[in-house]
């Protein structure tokens, strides 16, 4: 571990004790360096390094905060990373399969947990998607949508905000599957349809079964024609 990596547990520390609760102010560099034992440069690295994690937030003329340490916070930079990789057929699978792992068990957790209004949240989207499926785009925005409602209603900030940062960089291929493939939008509504059903019914089991249905038929889609394109390319 390099010498900034220990100054930046250190003061990473300071927070999961309560001695720097959420909202509060670090010290001045230089008393919080001759807290932690450090030189000067070492604590200025590592609140930098911290404020690019949003875990601090420097503020001009006035110092530097804890943030509120939310999961939409922390996790924020998630979505950025995951866009960089739009361009990695091999990256793109990965998240792909993160989604597959992760999705169903959410939507069987939004099954024992949605109110009538999340559900009926839910419709609108879906009810959205019958309307656009002559258009992609509309079509998967909404599609977007449906799931980030079902999430929602686990309830579990941390979850949404992961399958944010990776479903809905997924789009472009998902859009992409939408124009070269015609039955796409038949096929994604009968899913769709499925996954209600099962969300109505607030059965745990079946919403997973549905969930992983959809997921696994978009994954399974984009591989073929990966490889498709990659032998082509050979």
């Amino acid at each position: 571990m390099s010498l900034t990596d220990k100054a930046i547990e250190q003061i990473r520390e300071l927070i999961r004790s309560g001695a720097l609760p959420p909202g509060s102010k670090l010290p001045p560099e230089p008393d919080l360096a001759a807290q932690l034992g450090l030189s000067r440069n070492l604590a200025r690295e590592a609140v930098k390094a911290l404020a690019v994690a949003r875990v601090l937030e420097v503020r001009r003329g006035d110092g530097t905060y804890v943030t509120s340490l939310q999961p939409s916070l922390l996790l924020e930079g998630l979505g950025g990373a995951v866009e960089l990789l739009q361009g990695d057929s091999g990256a793109l699978r990965d998240l792909m399969e993160v989604r597959r792992l992760l999705e169903p068990m959410a939507t069987a957790l939004a099954a024992t947990r949605i109110s009538d209004e999340q559900l009926a949240e839910v419709k609108k989207h879906l009810d959205a998607m019958r309307e656009a499926r002559e258009d992609v785009e509309l079509l998967n925005a909404h599609d977007a949508a449906f799931h980030r409602a079902v999430v929602s209603a686990t309830g579990n900030e941390s979850l949404l905000t992961l399958l944010e940062g990776i479903s809905g960089r997924t789009l472009r291929a998902r859009i992409w599957r939408g124009l070269v493939d015609s039955q796409a939008a038949g096929r994604t509504l009968a899913e769709h349809e499925a996954i209600f059903a099962a969300l109505s019914r607030r059965d745990a089991t079946l919403s997973q079964a549905t969930a992983l249905v959809h997921v696994s038929n978009t994954e399974e889609w984009l591989r073929a024609h990966l490889e498709a394109d990659a032998e082509a390319d050979a």
